[in-house]
């Protein structure tokens, strides 16, 4: 039996492919009569044709960008379509995890985001398995609580540079970055969501100094902080920085990361146009592993 797989907007382009395999029958969320997913108000429309009552297991594929506030509310309409139709059981594969730095309170009020999410999707829709690639909150303590599983892809990234700098020094830009990679780097001290310090010590000095470095980091919003690591490197004495991130959120940022770094390697966990690497590979064998 195929495994359904359902796309939501901002992940059909990865979709498509996965239409290729014939593993896979892959399901598109429909249009109305006016030929869009929206009525004029700006209410979703949701419609998925192909979906009846059956027992094979069935992948929703998401990513959180480029509309992260309409794909959740649309990502809920699909599973409560989902539970309606008493399809199951379903599993999530998040390519890029929507609010995954709101995953602590750093001042009071605020909450766990992303925590909360992954709760009411199990408890509500009845989600058994939740795939995400490189999310921000890998490694946090209250990760272990929940059916998640941690698709790598920066050990894809990784391989892809070493190809080509078979010499390059991996370095991370902050601890967050030292906890999903157990990869040393530059101290980032974070006083709140937006404002952070950046510090190193005389090994990273050593380390840095006359090689080609490779920085790996989650994501890139606004560059900010890649920007920062790429002086200091160079600072260090750095022969040649090369940026190594996951998730390209904003096109702004990842202009001035290409234009800072003299390489930039980006997966297309996103639909970023400046995207490199492709994780299609590692959904299909994720998926097909877990079966």
């Amino acid at each position: 039996m195929k495994i359904e797989i359902i796309s939501t907007q901002n992940a059909e382009y990865l979709a498509k492919d996965l239409e290729k395999n014939p593993n896979f029958h892959v399901n598109f969320l429909q249009k109305n009569n006016d030929g869009k997913r929206f009525f004029p108000d700006g209410e979703l429309y949701i419609r998925l044709d192909e979906i009846k009552k059956q027992k094979g297991r069935v992948v929703v594929l998401h990513s959180g960008i480029p509309s992260p506030n309409d794909g959740l509310v649309e990502l809920e309409l699909v599973l409560t379509l989902l539970k309606d139709r008493k399809i199951g059981p379903i599993d999530l594969f998040i390519t890029y995890f929507p609010y995954s730095r709101q995953d602590k309170a750093f001042k009071k009020g605020e909450i766990n985001i992303a925590e909360i999410l992954i709760k009411n999707w199990i408890k509500n829709y009845g989600v058994k398995t939740i795939y995400v690639a490189d999310a921000h909150f890998v490694g946090e303590k209250w990760v272990k609580k929940y059916p998640i599983v941690d698709v790598c892809v920066h050990k894809k990234l990784m391989e892809i540079a070493r190809e080509k700098y078979p010499e390059i020094v991996f370095i991370t830009p902050d601890h967050g970055s030292y906890r999903r990679t157990k990869i040393s780097g530059f101290l980032k001290k974070r006083k709140d969501s937006y404002n952070v310090e950046i510090f190193h010590n005389e090994k990273l000095k050593e380390s840095v100094n006359g090689k080609i470095v490779g920085v790996i980091d989650d994501m890139i919003e606004t560059g900010g902080t890649l920007s920062r690591i790429n002086d200091k490197c160079k600072e260090l004495g750095a022969s040649k920085t090369i940026a190594i991130v996951t998730h390209g959120v904003l096109q702004s940022g990842v202009d001035k990361i290409k234009n800072a770094y003299d390489e930039l390697f980006l997966t297309n966990t996103i639909n970023c146009k400046n995207a490199n690497v492709s994780i299609l590979n590692l959904i299909t064998n994720t998926i097909l592993k877990h079966e």
